[in-house]
């Protein structure tokens, strides 16, 4: 018997659920299976999922191939025709006992072979959370997924469906575990994270989750937040922000964009003052406070003007970590059928003006940071991450999974020396 091998593409999320899907394959006693894990977030994405699921059927010719994830969920079609595939599931079915334990049978019968719900009629957040998903100093709970969202570029509604929350005794609870087992960092993670508790009694919102979490669970050492959208940022987190150093000083912002005309094309709901504001705001209420963003560069109609104004906001915000993600065209998203697209050579120009503008600002954290005290994570013997999430490099072995206090010594590409 040989155990399942999982591939996963994507976001943190898949990573996530690939580890939950590990336990229930084995708890169903599946065998010799190679289930890929997909990702849907660009057409380039859904190019590589079959790539790969081409390469893993030569690679294990004679293993029964699974294909779930947001790509399996938004076209299963597009897998089941694939003569590699041997069943297609949801982001629903993957997360059941029921549905592994079908897998584990001898055979997959015609009826079985695409399991495929409406990811639009599930109402609540799958039951199955791990206990120390991640390293071993650091651990992901995931707390929300779907989104209520419609932006105009994004296919994920359709892979993940509407919004919904994991009630907070139960995430207050698995904090607990995580803590006992010797984690000194948990990572809350989501689709739309702030949009947690809008579909829980009396709406609670996330910085309640937050200061409910640092409450119960005072023996947390370090909590982190994931991906936000600023424009949802409650009185309670901003509250935590100011007041609560366990509290990591680190957010990642949803930005996408920072001209208003662009901004409203993507139907996002915030402008680019919004933006500037908030980031003024929580650094003025933690001046250490860092952030990482996502910046969408060659958005259809996009002008050198509206780059411009991306451009401008990584100093405005003064952004640090970016992710800057190339305009693709997504069949079955409104962006696709604006006929104003950008070409692809002015897209991946205007890509790496944004890139380099990220790793100016990422070099000048990083020299301001020499010689000053850090608490730092050990994720390895000779790396470990800051409170702003900066890589660490140590010449002298560290205890993995303890928080160090070290004098920053010097920067060597995108690390501080200590």
């Amino acid at each position: 018997m040989s155990a399942p091998k999982f591939t996963t593409l994507g976001c943190r999320l898949n990573a996530y659920e690939t580890e939950a899907m590990k336990e229930l394959s084995a708890q169903a006693g599946l065998d010799n299976a190679v289930i890929v894990n997909t990702c849907a977030v660009t057409a380039e994405a859904v190019r590589k999922a079959r790539q790969e699921i081409r390469r893993l059927r030569r690679e294990n010719p004679t293993a029964r191939l699974i294909v779930t994830g947001c790509a399996a969920q938004t076209e299963p079609e597009t897998f089941a025709a694939m003569a590699e595939v041997d069943a297609v599931i949801g982001n629903t079915e993957k997360m059941r006992p029921e549905t592994w334990k079908s897998m584990a049978a001898d055979f997959i019968g015609e009826t079985e072979a695409v399991q495929v719900d409406d990811i639009m009629s599930v109402t609540e957040t799958a039951g199955h959370l791990i206990d120390g998903f991640g390293t071993r100093s650091r651990a992901y709970v995931q707390v929300q997924n779907g989104c209520d969202h419609r932006c105009t570029f994004c296919i994920i509604p359709y892979g993940r469906g509407n919004s919904r929350s994991v009630p907070a005794g139960v995430v207050v609870d698995q904090i607990k575990r995580l803590v006992d087992r010797g984690y000194n960092e948990v990572v809350l993670t989501g689709v739309d994270l702030t949009s947690w508790g809008a579909d829980l009694p009396a709406s609670p919102k996330l910085g309640d989750l937050v200061m409910r979490i640092l409450r119960l669970v005072p023996d947390l050492p370090r909590l982190r937040i994931s991906s936000i959208d600023s424009i949802e940022v409650d009185e309670n987190l901003m509250q935590a922000i100011a007041t609560e150093p366990r509290l990591m000083p680190h957010l990642h912002l949803s930005l996408q964009h920072g001209d208003d005309l662009i901004l409203k094309r993507m139907k996002r709901r915030h402008l680019r003052d919004d933006a500037i504001r908030f980031a003024e705001e929580a650094r003025r209420l933690r001046p250490e406070m860092t952030f990482g963003a996502d910046i969408i560069a060659g958005f259809p109609t996009e002008t050198e003007a509206h780059f411009e104004n991306s451009l401008r906001l990584v100093d405005d915000c003064h952004l640090t970590w970016l992710h800057v993600f190339p305009y693709s065209r997504r069949e079955g998203t409104p962006a696709a059928k604006i006929p104003s697209q950008v070409n692809g050579k002015t897209i991946k120009d205007r890509s790496a003006r944004l890139r380099a503008a990220g790793d100016r600002r990422v070099a000048l954290h990083l020299t301001q940071q020499v010689g000053r005290n850090h608490r730092i994570l050990m994720e390895s013997p000779h790396m470990g991450r800051t409170e702003q999430f900066t890589e660490v490099h140590f010449d002298t072995p560290q205890p993995e999974g303890q928080i160090v206090t070290a004098t920053i010594t010097g920067t060597s590409g995108s690390q501080l020396l200590a």
